[in-house]
């Protein structure tokens, strides 16, 4: 029988505070600009599947490798399904699963909000911009 030390630290699911709270680990690999546009590029195509080199097109500025790190972690999360054509080269196909078809209605959500709310942000980073900046007269 094996016993934890005293000091073994198993965190609680739900901490967001704990960096090893496992929920705050999946937030973070969903909450990125790369994880968003790839749910929603491939939300689109649903439920159809989309080769790598579309997908990548559809996503102005992600480079190739974090566009395959994405998936990746997409694929091991259980929301995405990869499936690869035996040809020279490989044609790699990407389609979302139930689990990451229902992670775009939050992600939608989220993206609606940034939109809606852009001009406020851009307002009050001027704001706080102007009040950081050194004065004229010092």
């Amino acid at each position: 029988m094996t016993t934890r030390s005293a000091h073994a630290h198993t965190p609680a699911r739900g901490d967001l505070f704990d960096a090893q709270c496992p929920t705050r680990q999946l937030l973070d690999r969903i909450g990125t600009k790369w994880t968003s546009m790839a749910v929603k590029v491939l939300a689109q195509a649903a439920p159809d599947e989309i080769r790598f080199a579309e997908l990548r097109r559809r996503m102005p500025g992600v480079s190739q490798k974090m566009l395959s790190v994405t998936l990746q972690s997409m694929v091991r999360d259980g929301l995405v399904v990869r499936r690869v054509e035996p040809t020279v080269p490989p044609r790699v196909h990407y389609r979302l699963t139930e689990l990451g078809l229902s992670l775009e209605i939050p992600l939608a959500a989220l993206r609606t909000w940034a939109e809606n709310h852009m001009a406020a942000i851009d307002h009050a980073n001027a704001v706080n911009d102007a009040a950081a900046e050194p004065s004229a007269t010092e």
